[in-house]
């Protein structure tokens, strides 16, 4: 079999990624004069974060030190209510480069948590996405990041219950907990399909490579949530697994003597990072 290099045609930036830099590079042309800041850091990428602070955006995540005139850009994973809030009363020129995807998620918890009596969220304890949307509850909620940690909560078949996710979880778990829930709690439970389209098609992606290959790459930031998805399951397909950030931390060794390498990146992870981590794998195979 001749060596080859399966490379997922949706590795790369996502549509909320690709808006919110956007609007991050014309809040940079037309306000030159101003100071700059993105509220958290405005995708989860170490590389395309440190281009950004060489062109002096700041990262912050407190707005005590804002002055009036200054430029906010609200980062892809959106912000809670309360810091919106407060954003606003500094007098601060907001711009909301909040996810499309993630502001539907956000409004879709606060129209039916209304109606629930407990909002239960599928998601990272600690990720900025996820405390945003708990911010829009309008009812009690609990968050929960996998099945052991749901079995664990005092649920009752009394109560109403709203079930979400964040939008980069697994789409199919996320379905069989809504099956499970059903199950336990004996009622047709409020079921919000929140789960980012591009998200899905890329792990049905991986999944399709990872069952292809004997060595599976997924390039992305540590702290993205959709990259350590993407790792998961490529992982379930194709032991030998790798996450990297940059083509440094490929060891030659390691996929040295193999025929097929599978090749996918997270919604955050700039093209010129896949071009050169491509390239270098095919240099790798060349040679060995």
């Amino acid at each position: 079999m001749d060596k080859k290099i399966l490379l997922a045609e949706s590795a790369g930036f996502c549509m909320g990624v690709s808006l919110a830099l956007s609007k991050l590079d014309t809040a940079m042309s037309r306000s030159t004069q101003k100071r700059i800041f993105t509220y958290g850091p405005i995708i989860h990428n170490p590389q395309v974060l440190e281009y950004y602070r060489k062109k002096g955006i700041r990262i912050i995540d407190h707005w005590q030190n804002l002055e009036s005139g200054d430029v906010v850009l609200i980062r892809a994973h959106g912000i809670p209510l309360h810091t919106e809030e407060k954003l606003r009363e500094r007098n601060v020129d907001i711009l909301d480069a909040t996810c499309p995807k993630v502001k539907k998620a956000q409004l879709l918890i606060q129209k039916n948590s209304a109606h629930s009596d407990c909002l239960l969220i599928y998601g990272e304890l600690d990720h900025p996405e996820v405390k945003g949307l708990l911010s829009y509850a309008r009812c009690r909620a609990y968050l929960f990041e996998n099945k052991h940690e749901l079995k664990n909560l005092p649920l009752s078949p009394q109560i109403h219950y709203c079930l979400v996710a964040q939008t980069t979880q697994d789409r199919q778990e996320f379905l069989n907990i809504g099956q499970m829930l059903k199950q336990d709690l004996d009622q047709d439970i409020i079921i919000l399909d929140t789960i980012c389209d591009a998200t899905k098609n890329r792990q049905t992606e991986t999944i399709d490579i990872a069952k292809q290959v004997e060595c599976m790459i997924v390039v992305g930031g540590r702290e993205s949530g959709n990259t350590r998805r993407l790792y998961q399951v490529a992982q379930k397909y194709c032991p030998r697994c790798l996450h990297i950030e940059t083509r440094a931390e490929i060891d030659p060794e390691l996929i040295s003597g193999l025929s097929r390498v599978g090749l996918t990146a997270g919604a955050s992870t700039p093209d010129y990072t896949i071009h050169e981590i491509y390239k270098n794998l095919e240099s790798i195979l060349e040679r060995h």
